[in-house]
């Protein structure tokens, strides 16, 4: 049986992050309280996320790890509870604060309003950017990486997407399952049929057959 085992719990990570607020982005109403129900609602969807996980540092002997000192771990789960706030509809203002409190510890950029899938994985994801896309599940990320809009729109990113270093995606690019976008590639306005792996910069991109299926490459199946 899969158990999870959270380095604190609902009410401890609450404060935790209650004193990570205060000392980085200050506000004279804050509420600790406030931060309790999301947070127990934040620490499920952190592991409904990392159970399909199958790597170091997040499954161990069967159990579901998660440890708010390792960074991507806390980064995963700062979007969350921003996202959880957001859509509780009960303070703003915190979701806000808990967006920019994970953009100054980690320096990423992972709005609260966004809508990431349940699985999805930050692999030191420092100066990256994820626009409002619509994005699936088996989503990875690295760093330096940008998803953003041009004035067609956004990208819709199929199942099992992996962003590696310094790539970007912009524009109303339809991404199909299974893609890679390597390192230092530049989608724009581009789409990419299923099972491919993208390398280059447009407009002298190439786009060659991808043979490994995402959960196997990235998250550990």
């Amino acid at each position: 049986m899969v158990t999870f085992r959270p380095s604190l719990d609902a009410d401890a990570l609450a404060r935790h992050v209650s004193r990570q607020l205060q000392n980085v982005i200050p506000a004279e109403d804050h509420d600790e309280a406030g931060l309790r129900p999301s947070a127990a609602e934040a620490l499920t969807r952190t592991y409904d996320s990392f159970k399909n996980i199958r790597k170091k540092y997040y499954q161990e002997d069967g159990n579901v790890l998660f440890h708010h000192l390792n960074t991507d771990h806390w980064a995963a789960f700062l979007y969350l509870l921003s996202n959880t706030v957001h859509r509780s509809g009960r303070d703003e203002a915190l979701a806000a604060r808990i967006f920019a409190l994970n953009k100054a510890l980690h320096g990423i950029d992972a709005f609260y309003g966004i809508t990431l899938p349940q699985t999805f994985l930050f692999v030191h994801p420092v100066g990256t950017v994820l626009g409002n896309a619509r994005y699936s599940d088996f989503f990875a990320v690295y760093q330096n990486c940008g998803v953003g809009a041009t004035e067609g729109g956004y990208p819709v990113f199929g199942t099992g997407t992996v962003l590696y270093a310094k790539s970007a995606v912009l524009g109303p690019c339809a991404i199909g399952n299974n893609v890679v976008f390597a390192a230092n590639s530049f989608c724009l306005d581009t789409d990419v049929p299923d099972d491919r792996v993208f390398l280059g910069a447009f407009p002298g991109h190439r786009i060659k057959p991808n043979e490994l299926p995402t959960p196997e490459r990235v998250f550990g199946w």
